[in-house]
């Protein structure tokens, strides 16, 4: 391969993280933006710019034609996705693999294997992990429908078959809760994924989320990177994550590593990922996905490991050995927690498009923020309106909680509705200062608060 230049092919945050590694290691990055980012900050520390036109993302961030046109024109051999838009995308990494570019990310056998949920629970179950009670795709007649979630029992969850980010997740507690979460879901589906297949699976109670970070090279080594506990949830929407997982004897974390490096290791994955599980309150952990990208959270490994995940990723890509793209690791140290802060209302969750009048980010010893915006950019609706991630590291969880109060003290944000009193709230409440997390907590403390809270009067219009 010539010199390497990569075209990072997301935006925001995740945009602004690879081009800070790829010019700490002195590659060439070439930033594309749609017209409502062109003035995002991260296109002027990138190498190289290319404007990809309209802020719709199926025109700009989604177009592979365009991508493919930006490599050409840009001299661009090599292609970050991020996350979300086509990380995950088996068709566009093939095309650009037959292009002669470098995908960094897996092979496109490994994401189209464990894009699909329910061939990725079957890999999961022939791997030995623990897989939760579930069906095959759902058929259309009802009657079926009906028998399966039966024989599983209820409450089930549906699930598409296909996607993520909690799109088309709806539980039923009976047969007619069950037909029209299948409707609802199928339509749901359809729109986000393209593919309106479903599946079902038994719904786990309180469960926490737990993942787990993995890495492995071309040549047949990989490495499980310990956990995160990504519990703290909005529309099955991570907000806050952690590492490691409060309150789990180590030695459970450990045998769970153990399984995923065996079942992997074996199977050749090439590439960073991430293997979910939920674990139910009596302590049962089953399988729940695996995302075969850059995780959002991964910041909190990187921090308790003291490593760049980015640029290991884009060492394995480019045909280094997991032994030299990654150092010998140690224990983790200390405790990280990550806030998610989005432009939304803190009781609702609702999305808040506008102008970032004020955008003032913490700058404090021990606290890291990644961002893709400045005072003075739009929150269209066309994106996630993730604004920023803030992520504390200490030397206990408690330090690294106090920390990121301090840090939300520091931050200022107008023209926008955030999120920041709902992270505030859950941040002192009894459950999680005990690490009691769930996945229904963040819920559960912002109705209590919403609760209390006093209602303002409303003004009379005369």
């Amino acid at each position: 391969m010539n010199k390497p230049k990569v075209l990072v092919a997301n935006r925001s945050a995740v945009a602004a993280r690879v081009i800070r590694t790829l010019n700490q290691m002195g590659v060439d990055s070439v930033a594309v933006y749609s017209d409502a980012d062109r003035d995002a900050p991260y296109l002027e520390v990138a190498t190289q710019t290319y404007g990809l036109g309209e802020p719709a993302a199926v025109k700009s961030y989604l177009n592979q034609d365009a991508l493919l046109e930006a490599m050409k024109k840009t001299g661009a051999n090599a292609l970050h996705p991020g996350y979300g838009f086509l990380s995950e995308n088996a068709g566009f990494a093939q095309r650009l693999i037959d292009a002669g570019h470098t995908f960094i990310g897996p092979s496109p056998d490994w994401i189209r294997k464990m894009g699909h949920k329910t061939k990725a629970r079957e890999f999961a179950a022939a791997a030995g992990w623990p897989v939760g009670s579930g069906s095959d795709l759902l058929p259309p007649d009802s009657e079926t429908i009906i028998a399966m979630a039966r024989q599983i029992g209820y409450p089930v969850i549906v699930k598409p078959a296909e996607g993520g980010g909690g799109i088309g997740m709806l539980v039923a507690h009976d047969d007619n809760q069950l037909l029209e979460a299948v409707d609802r879901a199928g339509s749901m589906a359809q729109r986000g994924f393209g593919n309106k297949a479903l599946y079902l699976e038994s719904l786990c109670i309180e469960p926490r989320h737990i993942e787990f970070q993995v890495v492995g090279d071309k040549y047949g080594d990989l490495r499980v990177l310990y956990e995160r506990d990504c519990s703290i949830q909005r529309r099955h929407q991570k907000i806050i994550e952690e590492a490691i997982a409060p309150g789990i004897e180590r030695s459970l974390i450990e045998q769970q590593c153990a399984q995923i490096e065996h079942g992997l290791r074996n199977l050749g994955y090439d590439s960073l990922g991430t293997i979910e599980m939920l674990r139910g309150s009596a302590g049962d952990f089953r399988f729940l996905e695996m995302n075969t990208r850059l995780q959002v959270e991964h910041g909190v490994t990187e921090e308790i490991l003291d490593v760049d995940l980015v640029r290991t990723q884009v060492l394995i890509a480019f045909g280094e050995k997991l032994a030299t793209a990654l150092p010998a690791l140690g224990s983790p140290s200390g405790h990280a927690i990550q806030l998610r802060i989005y432009a939304e209302d803190s009781k609702r969750f609702y999305p808040s498009p506008g102008k970032l009048q004020a955008f003032k980010l913490p700058a404090l010893e021990g606290v890291r923020v990644e961002t893709g915006y400045r005072e003075g950019m739009d929150v269209t609706p066309y994106y996630d309106p993730l604004l920023a991630k803030i992520i504390a590291h200490a030397p206990t969880r408690d330090l690294a909680i106090a920390q990121l109060m301090r840090a939300l003290d520091a931050t200022t944000i107008s023209g926008v509705s955030t999120n920041i009193e709902a992270l505030r709230q859950i941040l002192q409440s009894s459950g999680f200062a005990r690490g009691s997390v769930h996945t229904g907590l963040a819920l559960e403390v912002i109705q209590a608060a919403n609760k209390n809270s006093t209602p303002q009067k409303s003004a009379t219009i005369h």
